[in-house]
């Protein structure tokens, strides 16, 4: 039996799937805020480990380089590069450079610019092996990726989140921990504009906890006050961002589907502008993959293009099907491993 794991080390979060003879049958994922330093990441490795158990390989993508925690993406990439080695040794261990396929982890500091940061293009190379053609959007808890694959290749403009960022197929806004103040700059309040206090009074998972679009367990950070993970706090949250108390007698729910309507515009306006490239036929789906598939299915919606769940693509135990999307990256490398 062939066995493979794939680890996404984020900034946020440490991802993790287990695939068995090109199945996956566990996917994880485990808060380790790099801010904190590097052992957040190694009691991750820890906690997540037993749930993947020993395999004939396992292999590592990265975003967490851009931590401040580190001086540069560099210094970023070869760190994590070695912490792996450190919570994964004595098993083989490889990382993927995606453009530049699989190499040594001694190696990353000689291809830093192909490491860092190339989760999503993990998850787009599975896409395109299975779907051929579709565009891919994959919002997680801080990011969104949208990657057109035609005709079994990966047709992006960008590589690098620069080069990404600027060509609309990375979209720095995410489910969960994005800053409402990073979302939307106003905010209608009593019939007038009010702008939002430039504060992190309150994230993008008070938004959909009030929605109820917030998948369970996808909430993994503290909250901005360090209060409860509820209705009623996240409404304080909320009314706070307009200078308000929730108690006020304003309709807080209001409030959120404003926010989350000028989330979807982001990502639909960045979709829309991938799209105006004209490689990708009116028939390609949209595969939503990651935590915000709620949203990725709105934007489908709004483009009149069907909606397929990155975990539909996967042979995958039933268990395992909503972290597998969750992970899509992990799950993407442990197949990718199998398949060679």
């Amino acid at each position: 039996m062939a066995s493979v794991v794939g680890w996404d080390i984020g900034g946020a979060h440490l991802k993790a799937a287990r695939a068995e003879d090109g199945r996956i049958v566990e996917a994880v994922q485990v808060a380790s805020p790099l801010r904190l330093g590097l052992e957040a990441l190694q009691q991750a490795f820890a906690q997540a480990k037993p749930s993947m158990g020993k395999a004939d390989r396992h292999i590592c993508t990265m975003t967490g380089e851009l931590a401040d925690t580190f001086a540069s993406r560099a210094e970023g990439v070869e760190q994590l590069a070695a912490a792996a080695v450190r919570a994964l040794a004595p098993q083989r261990i490889v990382l993927y450079a995606g453009r530049a396929g699989f190499i040594a982890p001694q190696a990353a500091g000689l291809h830093v610019a192909e490491v860092a940061s190339a989760n999503w293009h993990a998850t787009a190379a599975l896409v395109a092996k299975l779907r051929g053609t579709a565009l891919l959007i994959d919002m997680g808890s801080t990011t969104t990726d949208i990657v057109p694959v035609v005709a079994g290749a990966i047709t992006a403009r960008g590589y690098t989140d620069a080069e990404r960022l600027t060509c609309g197929e990375l979209v720095y806004t995410g489910l969960v921990r994005s800053f409402v103040m990073a979302v939307a700059d106003r905010a209608p309040v009593a019939g007038s504009w009010t702008p939002l206090v430039h504060e992190n009074f309150a994230n993008m998972a008070d938004v959909h906890r009030l929605l109820e679009t917030l998948p369970e367990g996808a909430d993994q950070m503290p909250t901005a006050d360090g209060r409860a993970k509820t209705p009623a706090a996240s409404r304080a949250r909320l009314a706070r961002m307009v200078g308000r108390d929730a108690d006020d007698g304003r309709d807080w729910t209001a409030l959120a589907r404003w926010f989350a309507e000028a989330q979807i515009r982001a990502i639909l306006d960045a979709a829309m502008l991938v799209l105006s490239r004209g490689e990708l036929p009116g028939e390609a789906p949209i595969v939503a993959a990651g935590i915000g598939g709620t949203v990725s299915g709105e934007v489908a919606r709004r483009l009149g293009r069907i909606c397929v769940g990155f975990e539909s693509l996967l042979d995958v135990a039933p268990h395992a099907r909503a972290s597998a999307s969750h992970c899509a990256p992990a799950a993407a490398l442990a197949l990718l491993g199998c398949g060679e």
